[in-house]
């Protein structure tokens, strides 16, 4: 699928999926990899998570900075602080916004280094980190330099993670060139100093499963989206998230051509709106649970854009507790649809931080008002000039999201309801 967000868009795309009920979108495992979907969430394959989450394998080195070798919820196994060097060990008593906690409970802060051996080849690399105080935003900011290359650019780990203290932060950085058997990684400060909890480094990854197309659209055609896939969400300005446009189907927000699907925002007076543009669902044409969802997206440039592609249930009132259909839900500060059924971002960007890409999961326990939202995020590459695929991952028990490929966020079903 093929989608391209043009300058200016504000807010994108929907792909809604099936909670307890729905047929399925994107590619679905058929053969023997297929990720235990007949088990219980949380039971047995949890026990040898190298065989029950697939790209554990590719992890060539994990390691705990300041802290004791651990295993991660994802499986992968986390080395006791080796190969760094530099700043001071510190701990925290605990940490938010992660299901592996631990791994951000210890840190080092200072002047750190990582010199690891490593095979010459391609990298990618998550970067784990949690502001250990309590102090204001821009008095911490820092870059991340990999192999000699500014990989991530004047990070604020604080402002990264919503202005949240003692909350984790995961950011991935993809195709690192290693060439001389070593891996390079330092820090430079332009305020306070850099901190670090954890490492993750993956070689590249080719899936040896193979998968059964189930549903797409290749936009091979001109005019408006199909009717056969595709719905509009025709909303007034402030509907959801105080957002200054209003969602039209009218050709110059939502069209297809040249082989595109073009969601584009316009700057105009409609409707007591400021500006038009285009939003669209598959919700009862192309709803999913469980399989994988790739959508081939190019994003708009500009400070006040938000582009997405998103997934939401296609029963929002299943777990609501004060609401039913047809009860309107979406925007909404009396129904508790949202976040209690749930929420899943392929991919969220906004426009005043161009290059850095958002993989999220919401529900009523995870998510921003109480500090326990569960995200990362990846530094994209030209995001603005260059179609890239934007990927989710699901299975009974847990969640993908990558970037080009590259595994990046990972969500474990903890079994709990």
């Amino acid at each position: 699928m093929k989608y391209i967000f043009t300058p200016a868009m504000l807010c994108a795309l929907i792909l809604n999926f099936a909670s307890i009920s729905g047929c399925d979108q994107g590619p679905r495992v058929t053969d023997s990899a297929t990720p235990a979907s007949a088990q219980t969430p949380g039971s047995s394959s949890l026990e040898t998570p190298s065989q029950a989450f697939p790209y554990v394998a590719s992890v060539v080195w994990a390691v705990n900075v300041g802290g004791e070798e651990q295993r991660g919820v994802d499986g992968v196994e986390y080395r006791a602080d080796e190969d760094i060097s530099g700043g001071e060990v510190g701990t925290l008593d605990t940490t938010k916004g992660s299901q592996d906690g631990v791994l951000y409970e210890s840190y080092r802060i200072g002047d750190i280094q990582v010199k690891h051996p490593l095979e010459n080849g391609l990298y990618d690399i998550i970067f784990k980190f949690a502001e250990p105080f309590d102090i204001p935003v821009k008095e911490r900011v820092f870059d991340v330099l990999a192999e000699g290359e500014v990989v991530v650019e004047d990070l604020d780990v604080r402002l990264a993670r919503d202005n949240k203290v003692a909350s984790a932060l995961e950011r991935a950085v993809t195709n690192v060139q290693v060439t001389d058997g070593q891996l390079d990684i330092r820090f430079e400060a332009s305020a306070g100093e850099p901190v670090l909890s954890a490492m993750v480094v993956r070689k590249k990854y080719s899936d040896p499963r193979s998968w059964e197309l189930d549903w797409s659209d290749e936009f091979d055609y001109q005019g408006p989206p199909d009717a056969a896939r595709w719905n509009y969400d025709i909303w007034r300005r402030g509907k959801a998230n105080d957002e200054d446009q209003t969602y039209t189907d009218m050709p110059s927000n939502v069209r297809v051509e040249n082989g595109l699907l073009i969601l584009e925002a316009h700057k105009e007076e409609y409707k007591d709106a400021h500006y038009t543009s285009g939003r669209i669902n598959s919700q009862d044409k192309g709803d999913i649970l469980y399989g994988r969802v790739e959508v081939r997206a190019k994003l708009p440039r500009g400070q006040g854009t938000w582009p997405a592609i998103w997934m939401l249930p296609s029963n929002p009132y299943n777990y609501a507790t004060n609401c039913v259909a047809p009860t309107e839900w979406q925007g909404s500060l009396t129904c508790d649809a949202w976040p209690n059924s749930g929420e899943i971002d392929i991919m969220e960007h906004v426009g005043y931080d161009m290059q850095t890409v958002h993989g999220t999961v919401h529900s009523k326990a995870y998510y921003w008002v109480n500090w326990e939202q569960r995200k990362a995020s990846v530094e994209g590459k030209n995001v603005e000039e260059e179609f890239h695929v934007y990927s989710v991952e699901w299975t009974p028990e847990y969640i993908y999201i990558f970037f080009d490929g590259s595994p990046y966020f990972f969500y474990l079903n903890e079994g709990t309801g």
